[in-house]
């Protein structure tokens, strides 16, 4: 996909839009995290509630820094684990907005492997949001075909793309507790 493409995406997340895009699991829809508005946005085409909180995922580990207080023990084990659908629970900074970690004591994290999360993060040059696209409680898109269908409407672009593991979402684990969430997927060839 053309760097141009990414950067006009980048361009539409900075102006307050959504993004839509594949990842490793599920297709993703994506925001500029300290966009309130693009938060809200994004939360009304979901119907999903704040109070859940929202995963950032990010091209790299320290574009996540600024979301984390602490960068000790719980922080090393998750970048061990980095890039890939590796979902990580962490204390958050004190300047991280409310409404990422919705009424959690912990904020997700995620650094992708996936090259089209990974080009539209470098091309915003920070974390993003990118959470199912998907509305609340309903399935998550596994294709492009079935994201216009349900979110079309609310989204400002779609980035083309395949997902490299379909169906499989990330794994979620408190980093400090050690807590799994969600349990990691094996994904075996057929």
């Amino acid at each position: 996909m053309p760097r141009f493409t990414h950067r006009r995406a980048a361009g539409i997340l900075r102006a307050g839009g959504l993004v839509a895009h594949p990842t490793e699991g599920v297709w993703g829809l994506a925001c500029d995290p300290f966009n309130a508005d693009a938060v809200e946005r994004l939360l009304a085409a979901k119907k999903r509630a704040v109070d859940k909180g929202l995963i950032l995922v990010a091209a790299r580990p320290e574009a996540l820094l600024p979301f984390v207080a602490d960068t000790g023990a719980p922080w090393q084990r998750a970048c061990a684990t980095w890039p890939g659908p590796h979902t990580w629970l962490l204390p958050p900074s004190d300047d991280t907005p409310a409404w990422l970690t919705g009424a959690h004591a912990r904020i997700a994290l995620r650094v992708s492997a996936h090259p089209v999360a990974v080009a539209l993060c470098r091309a915003f040059g920070s974390a993003l949001v990118s959470t199912s696209a998907n509305i609340s409680t309903q399935p998550a898109a596994r294709h492009a075909w079935q994201l216009r269908q349900r979110l079309g409407q609310h989204v400002d672009m779609i980035l083309g793309g395949r997902l490299t593991h379909p169906g499989q979402p990330s794994s979620i684990t408190d980093a400090v507790t050690g807590t799994v969430i969600r349990a990691e997927i094996q994904h075996h060839d057929r």
